[in-house]
């Protein structure tokens, strides 16, 4: 059985933004044929402990979380490597997070389209 993903953002009262994270997550599971994935949210539904939950019931053995982050910041520093920690343990799963999207080579090509866009 391959890994599952999740994808991991930070989480908005304003169910739109969380929903704009969802789809993005659809596009990237489609365009690379991921079978086990998830969305979850350090500050909304579904919770990363949901995700995990989910993915470890369909017997996955590794979780690659992919923080849907821009920066480097205190929620990864701090946040997610004790949850990690806490839910590798509780269920079972290797948990391998990925760096956020910040020095990603695409990020500034998306300012230069998002520049003309407002044009």
């Amino acid at each position: 059985m391959e890994r599952g993903i999740v994808i991991f953002g930070h989480g908005s009262s304003v169910e739109s933004a969380n929903e704009a994270v969802r789809t993005v997550a659809r596009n990237a599971a489609a365009e690379a044929g991921w079978q086990w994935y998830e969305t979850a949210f350090l500050e909304a539904e579904p919770s990363l402990h949901d995700a995990v939950a989910k993915l470890a019931g369909k017997g996955v053995p590794e979780v690659l979380v992919i923080p849907y982050f821009l920066t480097l910041g205190v929620h990864l520093l701090r946040d997610l490597p004790k949850l990690v920690e806490d839910l590798s343990r509780q269920y079972g799963v290797r948990i391998r997070v990925a760096p956020p999207l910040d020095g990603h080579p695409h990020l500034s090509r998306m300012l230069v389209d998002r520049a003309r866009d407002a044009d």
